[in-house]
């Protein structure tokens, strides 16, 4: 769990503010591997979601987290895998459109891991989050390169553990519990 003193931040992102949200997600996903716990679950909910580049790591700077043959480019997929790996289970749930396939083939082909990555698909999904045990990054942006670099989006990262739990809880109901 993170320290008693939880941390809320909201942030617009697009061309005019320079913030992009693909910087939060790679922090957040690396932070994942370097401390990985069994048991754990990470959430990732977009109504289209491609397989953006979240890290080039051509130089090897974060071979020691990427695992024995690291990739010089770490997708979102390679992200999820990897976490999945480390003993993580990892829920991805997308709409059922064909836009989204490239990505949902990618997590189904590739990696050791793929029984602890459970895809859903839901036609009425809207939402769009990344959740871990103890923190979350929820806000309009889908996880495509147009939402993560390009749109003008709100998106909210919090490590206020109440928040993170609540959130976690419901996507189980959601998702898990009642399927």
């Amino acid at each position: 769990m993170r320290d008693a003193f939880p941390t809320t931040r909201t942030v617009r992102t697009g061309r005019h503010t320079g913030l992009t949200a693909d910087a939060l997600i790679r922090t957040a996903l690396l932070a994942e591997l370097a401390a990985p716990e069994a048991g754990r679950s990470l959430w990732v909910v977009s109504a289209w979601i491609s397989d953006i580049d979240l890290l080039d790591d051509s130089d090897g700077s974060f071979a020691y987290l990427l695992g024995d043959d690291p990739p010089d480019r770490c997708r979102l997929s390679d992200f999820l895998l990897l976490i999945a790996a480390v003993g993580t289970t990892v829920h991805v749930v997308t709409r059922p459109e064909p836009s989204n396939q490239i990505f949902l083939t990618r997590l189904e082909t590739h990696g050791n891991a793929r029984s602890r990555v459970h895809v859903i698909q839901d036609p009425r999904v809207h939402e769009k989050t990344i959740c871990g045990a103890d923190w979350m990054l929820t806000g309009s942006m889908n996880f495509t390169r147009n939402g993560l670099s390009a749109n003008k989006e709100q998106i909210t990262y919090t490590t206020d553990v109440a928040q993170v739990v609540q959130a976690v809880q419901e996507l189980e109901d959601e998702w898990v519990t009642h399927r």
